[in-house]
């Protein structure tokens, strides 16, 4: 199966790399990113001691940037890693 290769706008590559700049960002995407499934957001805050209000920031910010895509379910939420969309980044940065 071909992949198709995700295209990042300027805008995009300067989100991310903002995003990417706060190591618990990081520390949030690597647990996403872990798993198979979708993770859910309160896994996330039981092993980050932060408030509810820090992580919805940086969940956003992880979002905004497409790293992440979330979904609601009920009162909770469940968050996907964008592999393709860190893998574009990844190949730019490779590129530079």
């Amino acid at each position: 199966m071909a992949r198709t290769k995700h295209r990042l706008t300027p805008r995009q590559l300067d989100l991310i790399a903002r995003a990417l700049a706060e190591p618990r960002r990081v520390k949030l995407l690597q647990q996403i990113g872990a798993c198979p499934e979708p993770t859910a957001c309160v896994s996330l805050q039981a092993e980050h001691p932060i408030s509810a209000a820090t992580l919805s920031h940086h969940i956003k910010e992880l979002e905004n940037a497409g790293l992440i895509v979330s979904t609601r379910q009920g009162r909770g939420m469940n968050l996907r890693l964008q592999r393709d969309v860190l893998r574009a980044y990844l190949d730019h940065l490779g590129s530079i």
